[in-house]
């Protein structure tokens, strides 16, 4: 018998899968263009509320959702890949997995912020365009359409390569946990706070976050 942990809370996980369904729409409709355009800024301007939430839930969200749970030094990372890593370490995001999501987050902020500065000359612009130099607009555009595309389906792919290793290789389902939020351990350790409090604190903090984005976006057009 194992102990079974709240690794996951609620607000963690719905932000994981909304955040998937969003890159996901964002791919797509990149790459259909047209008519879908409109719906490709619809999912930018999702991800950014979803990222500026999980910007504050890092800080008062569940123990394993907070930054400093998953805060490693080179040091640990290098035992980790060693195969000397502590049983903590294996409970949240692992030290190669904090390294992932850490640039995925960083790299979907860049890519939607070039997003609301690009512009492609056809049909769609971004809200932020009119306010910035041709020049910035230029680099923005290149680094959106070229650059920061290309590095997030890398990361992706690389995201999904480890899934099926950590499932495959190491017999862990990653995928489980972030549906059910629990882990079945062979010791005990923290749990995530995930009552009813802390998720009307998320809905609110996410309500908050999603209001001022959508007041910026009238306020720009």
């Amino acid at each position: 018998m194992g102990n079974i942990v709240r690794v996951w809370d609620a607000p963690t996980r719905l932000f994981h899968w909304a955040l998937v369904v969003c890159v996901i729409g964002l791919i797509v409709t990149s790459q259909i263009g047209g008519a879908l355009m409109a719906w490709h800024f619809r999912f930018g301007y999702g991800v950014l509320a979803l990222l500026l939430f999980r910007g504050v839930w890092g800080f008062v969200g569940g123990h394993w959702s907070r930054f400093s749970s998953f805060l490693y030094t080179p040091k640990q990372v290098i035992r980790y890949i060693r195969g000397h890593g502590t049983a903590n370490e294996s409970v949240g995001h692992n030290p190669l997995g904090a390294f992932s999501v850490f640039a995925l987050l960083a790299f979907l902020a860049l890519q939607v912020g070039s997003g609301l500065f690009s512009d492609d000359e056809i049909a769609a612009a971004g809200p932020l365009v009119r306010f910035a130099s041709a020049n910035i607009v230029s680099s923005a555009t290149y680094y959106h359409k070229e650059i920061g595309k290309a590095v997030l389906l890398i990361l992706v792919a690389l995201h999904l390569l480890a899934i099926a290793f950590y499932f495959f290789k190491k017999k862990d389902n990653l995928v489980k946990p972030m549906i059910t939020g629990d882990k079945l351990l062979s010791f005990s350790t923290k749990n995530a706070s995930d009552k009813p409090g802390d998720q009307l604190k998320a809905l609110l903090i996410f309500c908050l976050w999603s209001a001022m984005v959508a007041g910026l976006l009238a306020w720009w057009g």
